[in-house]
C-alpha cells in the first residue's frame, strides 16, 4: 500500500438532523462544503461528535455517501468504525468501501473494555478487511482502552495502518510515540485544547471538533505552526482556547452544535437522549462564543 501521509486539519464532522431526528442530508452537505471552502484537508464521518452511537449502520453509510458527494473528490473522506462487534465492523467496512471512502478511522473497542491483545486483533482484522488506509483512534479517557506506543510497534507490520489519532489527555504520549515508532505513522492530535502543544511536538495534523464551526481559523493555526510562526500561532490559539475547552466534555455534541447556531452554520437538532442546553449551561456557552466572535481575528475569519 502507498501510505497517503495524511496531514492537516481533519474535522470530525457533526451529523445534521431535522427536528424529527431524521438525517438532514442537505444541511450536512452544506456544512461539509463550508468547511472545505475554508481549507480543511480531510474529514471523518460519524465519530463521537457525529453522534455515531445514535445511528444505525445503514444511516452511517448514508452519512458517508452524503460526505463523499459533498466533497466531490476535493479532500479524503474517512468513515469512522465504531461498531460494538468485529462482525458488525466488517459489515460496515464492506458497505463504506463500496461507496468509495478514502479510508477509515477505527476505534479499537467500543463499550466493551478490551485488553490490548483483543483491541489489537480487532484493529488488525478490520484493517486487513478494509484494504484501505486506517487511522487508529486511541481514546483511553472516553473508552478506557489504551493502545500504547509498544502496542503500535506490534501493529507496525500491518501495512494498512497509516495513522494514529491520539486522544489521551497526556501530551507526553506524542513524544513517546515518536521516540518509539518514529515516522511509521502519521500522528493526529484528537484533543482540541491540546492542539498547539501537539503541533509543537510534531503532530502531522488535528482531528478537530470546534474546527467544524471555525475551519479557516483552525487551518491557520496549523499553517502558522508548520511555518514556525509560534508567537503568532499562540495568539490565535489563546483566542480559540475557551471554545476548544467545550470539546472536552460529555456534552461536546450539545456544546458544538450550539456553537454552530451562534456562528450561523448549523442547527441544534440532535438525537435523544441528548437535548439542547438550557439555563446556566446554555448561557455559559453563549458568553464564550459571543466574546470570541467579538474579538475574532479578521485575517483568519472563516467565510460562510
Amino acid at each position: 500500500m502507498s501510505n497517503p501521509r495524511w496531514q492537516g486539519i481533519f474535522p470530525a464532522i457533526t451529523t445534521k438532523f431535522h427536528a424529527d431526528e431524521s438525517i438532514d442530508a442537505e444541511g450536512t452537505a452544506r456544512h461539509i462544503d463550508f468547511q472545505i471552502r475554508n481549507g480543511i484537508h480531510g474529514l471523518v464521518t460519524c465519530g463521537s461528535l457525529g453522534e455515531a452511537s445514535t445511528l444505525t449502520l445503514e444511516e452511517k453509510l448514508q452519512v458517508a455517501k452524503i460526505a463523499l458527494e459533498a466533497a466531490d473528490g476535493r479532500i479524503p473522506v474517512l468513515a469512522n468504525v465504531s461498531e460494538t462487534s468485529t462482525r458488525e465492523a466488517l459489515r460496515y467496512v464492506d458497505g463504506a468501501n463500496k461507496l468509495g471512502v478514502a479510508g477509515f478511522m477505527v476505534m479499537p473497542s467500543v463499550i466493551y473494555v478490551a485488553d490490548a491483545r483483543e483491541a489489537m486483533l480487532n484493529v488488525r482484522t478490520i484493517a486487513n478487511a478494509a484494504q484501505k488506509p486506517i487511522m487508529v483512534y486511541n481514546n483511553p479517557v472516553a473508552y478506557r482502552v489504551d493502545l500504547k506506543p509498544e502496542h503500535m510497534v506490534e501493529l507496525a507490520d500491518c501495512e494498512w495502518i497509516a495513522a494514529i489519532k491520539e486522544s489521551t489527555d497526556n501530551i507526553r504520549r506524542i513524544t513517546d510515540l515518536r521516540n518509539t515508532v518514529g515516522d511509521r505513522y502519521q500522528l493526529f492530535l484528537g484533543v482540541d485544547d491540546l492542539a498547539y502543544e501537539g503541533l509543537a511536538l510534531g503532530c502531522d495534523g488535528l482531528l478537530a471538533g470546534v474546527g467544524c464551526a471555525f475551519p479557516r481559523e483552525t487551518v491557520a493555526l496549523y499553517d502558522l505552526m508548520k511555518a514556525g510562526k509560534f508567537a503568532e500561532a499562540l495568539k490565535l490559539y489563546q483566542w480559540m482556547t475557551p471554545m476548544l475547552h467545550l470539546d472536552v466534555s460529555t456534552k461536546l455534541v450539545q456544546n458544538l452544535k450550539l456553537i454552530d447556531v451562534l456562528v450561523g452554520v448549523g442547527t441544534e437538532h440532535m438525537r435523544r437522549p441528548r437535548l439542547p442546553l438550557i439555563g446556566e449551561e446554555r448561557a455559559f456557552i453563549e458568553n464564550i462564543v459571543k466574546k470570541a466572535l467579538a474579538t475574532r481575528p479578521a485575517q483568519y475569519q472563516s467565510v460562510v
